[in-house]
């Protein structure tokens, strides 16, 4: 008996913190389960080459290009997508709300990527310098605001998480944290 290469399979994975099965074809794109199947349409696609940044997701913690990886390949990973990032659906995360003071973003098709390596990279460099602000979002690409509020989105939102003036965690997390007992 022979196995159809190309025949869905069975994947499970946890997104924002919940878990999902579905099928997928072994050449179906992971961005593309997500929006697709999972109707999570804030990962974009913008190049599908991987260049522009906007399918960024983290990926068992690590910031990933969503449009390189196949949906199987994603099976038992733990997704993270920028519909995830904050506490409900009326607050923002703080990288989020710094993003919006900041006006760092116009039209918005990027901003999803942008967000995900923001907080990607300031869990790795919470007190980065702007040049390594720069370095780091060097794999995003926007074509509306010139950088400089993004830039300036990342310092605020770099100078609140060392002062500690707001909570850090995650949708998820958050969620978790308030059904807790005593909490």
């Amino acid at each position: 008996m022979t196995v159809d290469p190309l025949a869905p399979r069975q994947i499970t994975l946890t997104v924002n913190g919940k878990r999902y099965s579905g099928q997928a074809e072994p050449r179906k794109l992971l961005a593309d389960f997500l929006r697709d199947d999972l109707d999570l349409t804030g990962t974009h696609l913008g190049c599908e080459h991987g260049v522009c940044g906007a399918c960024t997701i983290l990926m068992n913690g690590e910031a990933v290009r969503s449009c390189l990886l196949f949906a199987v390949q994603a099976d038992g990973a733990d997704l993270l997508t920028v519909e995830g990032l904050a506490p409900n659906e009326t607050d923002l995360h703080p990288i989020q709300d710094a993003y919006w003071e900041a006006h760092g973003l116009q039209c918005g098709f990027c901003t999803p990527g942008f967000l995900i390596t923001t907080l990607a990279f300031l869990r790795e460099n919470p007190a980065p310098t702007e040049r390594e602000i720069r370095e780091a979002l060097a794999g995003n690409l926007c074509r509306c605001t010139g950088y400089q509020n993004i830039v300036k989105a990342v310092q605020i939102a770099s100078e609140r998480l060392q002062r500690g003036d707001a909570d850090w965690r995650l949708g998820a997390e958050l969620e978790a944290a308030r059904q807790a007992p005593n909490s």
